[in-house]
């Protein structure tokens, strides 16, 4: 008999007490794998398959969720490299996805002529090997050097091969480096950065390269030149480089010492010289031959100060030991935030948000003052920069909202007045529905925002089934997107969940960026629960306003957010009625010892030194489950090529509930890295599985 035939049948303790971090036995589902370990994943996806995959309503979500995903009229996401546009497509006829180009003139059409550059599902079928797209990169605009970043199964990790982008081949005996996690750039027509796993000793603790060759292409691998080898406690090393307006190189090598902090040095003449840069500030590209920097926390040189989350401009003599000029571009206000930085010879965008709406601005410095420009969209939408053709100056927004589909806008740099060039059909009528943005207390005072999507007729009786979504970590900003989907969905959240009669909601709760690094910084550490807190807090003011209550409400939340989910689930079982889980973080004595878990130790902290873990485990969801407690049931949802975040952690926090009688749905992907899918199909079922859970357990 395997193991999980007889978990859900173990006798439950009578005395509802906390299981112990040490008493451990599930530390065998860590062997991803295994032949035990992937016997109970079979076994548990056969259970989900026949408890929730068998039914009409998960028939009808699926059916549903494929239509949307697989929508001829999604809006491309386009790059542009000289006179061509480049996207990645995926749909039914090729779910593994196609990289193809088209000209502006083409774009511009209805339908446009697309020429197929690589088709992913002919690779996949000449190798023998399921490998998903992961970026192509060109030495020069002549686009003859190439590589393309290749992964199986869609892990993090990819093959490089040389690709010649002018006549579509892959380049026999070209480049090829093999499977890691590897960072390449080009350094010039016939040079790379190369940082990968080169041996013994090349990775650091985080499992990521630690080492930064120069190759010349011309020549083996094996005769790269070593630049630079990062400390092995240190996140990973890498190098790029970036062209001024003279089209001269600078090249950058960044140590990245933690998940928030980085040691930046410039490459020059075959040396590294340290620059006097914040260690948390972010290098957001060149303006005028300058460094555009993006501020973390205060910054005092050469007799200035700039503030937390401010964007300044930098000569590199400035920070290079000698002398030269550092000026502000902007600085953020109480309420509005910048969000992203997009640079180009033209000027430099930034996208501002103010209390989590999206305002897009242009600074373009002449006669040495900044002249801004506004770029004028629509309220209460996101907004995205998508592409700049840095000879023009000319540039794509993509804007979306909770009920208008995306819409994607040419900008002209001289006029800068948007015009609508695509926009996604509707998948389903957003006129029947208002979003709302409300603020509530959290427990220390501070003010939350969430929004809420419902239908214009909804009661405020308690009653209504209402799904909450949220991460709160890692400065990761949730803006609004069309219909609540954070997946690229376009608008499956309202077929299978609003025109039904669901409410969405998205909190913006501390740990993300909605309010810039202040806001991140908040619940970094030791102060986890305040994005726990916050978390709580809208549930508790949607329930007095009446919205809905706790035998209605379900919440998701995935990666960090899972993490999220679980610890809330085991702190607050009482408030939710169903949670949906995926690809979770939730073992967090042992997160920092599996596959990149060491990297985030400058989010949670290091759980091997007694007094962090003192703190961490009044909240890890997987030493916090205890017996003779009303959970809500989870449905955990993960894959085992994700080499990320380990599927260790949903697959022992599934087993431990079942092990204790409680209610858990299962699937775990085979394939599809951290995102969990390598195609329309696997992420239809998986949405249909997570909205079925929901439907099942919301009265």
């Amino acid at each position: 008999m395997n193991k999980f035939m007889f978990l859900p049948f173990l006798f439950l303790s009578l005395i509802s007490t906390t299981i112990k971090a040490e008493d451990d036995k599930y530390l065998w589902l860590e062997d991803i794998d295994g032949e035990e370990s992937m016997q109970w994943v079979n076994d548990m996806n056969k259970m989900t398959q026949d408890k929730i995959a068998t039914t009409d309503l998960y028939q009808s979500l699926y059916q549903q969720a494929l239509k949307v995903l697989n929508n001829e009229s999604r809006i491309p996401d386009v790059s542009q490299n000289g006179k061509w546009l480049y996207n990645f497509w995926q749909d039914s006829e090729h779910p593994r996805g196609i990289y193809r180009r088209t000209t502006l003139k083409q774009f511009k059409k209805n339908n446009p002529k697309w020429e197929t550059i690589l088709d992913m599902d002919q690779y996949s079928k000449d190798h023998n090997q399921n490998y998903d797209f992961h970026g192509l990169s060109c030495a020069t605009e002549k686009q003859k050097k190439c590589f393309v970043r290749l992964s199986p199964g869609g892990t993090d990790a990819v093959e490089i091969r040389e690709f010649n982008l002018k006549n579509k081949k892959f380049v026999e005996n070209g480049i090829y480096i093999p499977l890691a996690k590897t960072r390449t750039s080009w350094k010039d027509e016939n040079t790379l950065f190369v940082s990968t796993e080169f041996g013994d000793d090349s990775l650091t603790d985080s499992g990521y390269p630690r080492i930064i060759k120069v190759w010349d292409i011309n020549q083996p691998l094996e005769s790269a030149k070593t630049i630079f080898t990062a400390d092995k406690k240190s996140m990973m090393a890498t190098a790029f480089s970036m062209k001024d307006d003279d089209e001269n190189n600078i090249n950058l090598i960044y140590e990245l010492t933690s998940f928030w902090a980085s040691n930046k040095y410039q490459y020059i003449n075959g040396e590294k010289h340290l620059l006097n840069i914040p260690q948390s500030a972010n290098v957001s590209g060149l303006y005028k031959n300058k460094l555009v920097l993006s501020l973390k926390e205060d910054w005092e040189i050469n007799g200035k100060t700039f503030v937390q989350g401010e964007v300044v401009i930098a000569d590199i003599s400035a920070v290079n030991g000698g002398k030269g000029d550092i000026q502000s571009v902007i600085k953020p206000t109480e309420q509005a935030i910048i969000e992203n930085i997009n640079t180009s010879k033209h000027g430099i965008l930034i996208t501002v948000l103010e209390d989590v709406k999206a305002r897009l601005y242009k600074y373009e410095l002449k006669k040495g003052q900044w002249k801004v420009k506004s770029v004028k969209f629509p309220d209460n939408g996101a907004l995205q920069v998508t592409s700049i053709n840095d000879e023009s100056g000319d540039f794509f927004v993509k804007f979306e909202s909770f009920v208008t589909p995306p819409s994607l806008f040419h900008v002209k740099n001289k006029s800068l007045k948007p015009k609508l060039m695509k926009q996604q059909d509707e998948s389903f009528d957003g006129s029947k529905f208002m979003v709302q943005q409300f603020f509530t207390q959290s427990d220390d005072g501070t003010k939350v925002p969430y929004f809420v999507v419902m239908n214009k007729k909804t009661e405020f009786n308690g009653k209504n089934p209402t799904h909450i979504f949220s991460y709160g970590g890692f400065r990761n900003s949730l803006t609004p997107s069309y219909s609540g989907s954070y997946e690229a969905l376009s608008g499956a959240y309202g077929k299978l969940w609003l025109e039904r009669g669901g409410v969405f909601v998205l909190a913006n709760i501390r740990g993300g960026g909605e309010y810039g690094p202040a806001w991140h910084s908040a619940a970094l550490l030791k102060n986890r629960h305040k994005a726990f807190e916050d978390f709580e807090a809208v549930a508790k003011d949607l329930f007095a306003r009446k919205i809905t209550s706790s035998e209605h409400l379900g919440i998701e939340g995935r990666s960090n957010g899972g993490l999220l989910v679980t610890a809330t689930m085991t702190r607050n079982p009482q408030l939710y009625s169903a949670v949906v889980c995926g690809a979770p973080l939730i073992d967090m004595k042992r997160y920092n010892k599996l596959l990149a878990g060491a990297s985030w130790m400058g989010e949670y902290g290091n759980p091997d030194e007694p007094e962090m873990w003192e703190y961490i485990k009044t909240y890890s969801p997987y030493q916090n489950l205890k017996t003779n407690v009303k959970y809500p049931p989870v449905f955990f949802y993960t894959s085992t090529r994700d080499d990320r975040v380990h599927p260790g952690h949903a697959r022992k926090m599934a087993a431990k509930m079942l092990e204790n009688g409680y209610g858990v749905d299962y699937f775990e992907n085979i394939e599809g890295g951290h995102h969990g899918y390598s195609t329309n199909e696997q992420l239809a079922h998986r949405i249909a599985l997570s909205y079925t859970h929901l439907w099942q357990n919301l009265k």
